[in-house]
Parts: structure tokens; C-alpha cells; sequence
């Protein structure tokens, strides 16, 4: 995939949407031009960029997602290579539906929890409806926070089994880079050394969804 539009979007709270979406789009913008839509109400990413003092600070213009977000995502495609959206953190949102309606990609972060394992079959029903509205959207989980030496971690492969949504390779590590990266303002591009091993995750993970 040349260019498109990736929307990262999962039912629950709290599974690093904002994080992986910025992150994302940080290392989007090395590779071409790059915008974020912010279509969660809580402003998440629009948050993000402001506490970093200095808005020049986050490499990647953050847009507020407007009523007709198609025709805002169609005028935005005429001037940027990939697009990544924040979607809201519900299922049953008029605005999520809006979102993959228009996406190429679905990233569905989920977390190594007996919480988040047992969300799965609400996950599926997300891929379902999305697939009514757009049936060539490609949908994947983004396993996040993942810790080699937690046996819930090492299981996380084997239970997805039972879940008919493929499971990218690339995941991402429980890193404090990424929560520093939030709490700044920043990307984990720009901690230096501190967030290189975040960075190189990013990257597979991008490597990984422009090869699909």
C-alpha cells in the first residue's frame, strides 16, 4: 500500500489507541506526507500536541474530524500520502462507523488481558460492520504492551486462534518510551536512545501495513 487512510479503533479504553496512532504518524511523515484525524470526543491527539508547549514540537498537523468526515478524508487524500484516524473508543458510535466506512486499513490494538481476550467476540462484530460498509477494508490486531517474560503475553498467539481477525507479526512492547512520548508531547522518534526500541517497533509495524 502506496498510500491510505489507517484508522486505529477498538471498543474499550485504555488500549494505547492515541499512542500507537501518533506514533504511527511520526513515523509516517519520514516517509511521505502525513495528517492526523482526531475522531475521538475526548480530543486525544489534539491533547497530545498541546502538552508539548510548543506545537512545532509534534511533527504531524492533528485535524479535528469533521460531521461529513468522507468528504474531509477525500479533500485531505488530494494533499497528503497517509491519513491516520483516532477513532472514538466505542462500538456503537455514529462516528466509528463514519470511520470504516472510508478506511483502507483497520488496527485494532488489544491488550494481553483476560479482559481484552474476552472483548474478542465484541471485536469481531467491529470487523463485521465495518466489512458491511466497506468491503475492502483490511482489519488486523496490534497486539500492545506486550511482555515476553508474562505468560499472558506468550499465550496471546494461541488465543487469538479462536478469533477470525488476523493478528499483524510486528507488536509492540510494554516500553515507558511510549508513556513518555504522551506525557511530552512528543514521538518516540524524538527521545534519542531512550525511545530507539520503541522506534524500531514503529517501524515494523509500518513496514509491515505499507506491505500489505
Amino acid at each position: 500500500m502506496d498510500t491510505g487512510v489507517i484508522a486505529v479503533a477498538n471498543q474499550k479504553g485504555g488500549v494505547g489507541k492515541t499512542t500507537i496512532a501518533m506514533n504511527m504518524a511520526a513515523g509516517l511523515i519520514r516517509r511521505g506526507s502525513c495528517i492526523v484525524i482526531d475522531s475521538d470526543p475526548q480530543g486525544s491527539a489534539t491533547l497530545w500536541t498541546e502538552l508539548s508547549g510548543d506545537p512545532s514540537r509534534f511533527p504531524v498537523d492533528v485535524v479535528l474530524a469533521e460531521n461529513k468526515l468522507d468528504k474531509q478524508v477525500a479533500q485531505l487524500q488530494r494533499k497528503f500520502d497517509y491519513i491516520i484516524i483516532d477513532s472514538p473508543p466505542e462500538i456503537k458510535s455514529g462516528s466509528i462507523m463514519s470511520v470504516m466506512s472510508i478506511a483502507q486499513i483497520l488496527l485494532v490494538p488489544l491488550l494481553p488481558s483476560p479482559m481484552d481476550l474476552w472483548s474478542s467476540t465484541r471485536i469481531e462484530e467491529l470487523i463485521k460492520r465495518a466489512k458491511k460498509k466497506n468491503p475492502k477494508i483490511l482489519a488486523f490486531i496490534l497486539l500492545n504492551q506486550i511482555e515476553p517474560r508474562s505468560a499472558m503475553s506468550r499465550g496471546m498467539d494461541e488465543a487469538l486462534q479462536e478469533i477470525d481477525i488476523p493478528v499483524l507479526r510486528n507488536r509492540l512492547g510494554r516500553r515507558a518510551s511510549y508513556r513518555t512520548s504522551a506525557l511530552e508531547g512528543c514521538s518516540v522518534y524524538d527521545l534519542g536512545y531512550r525511545g530507539r526500541v520503541a522506534s524500531e517497533e514503529i517501524d515494523g509495524i509500518i513496514d509491515e501495513v505499507l506491505g500489505l
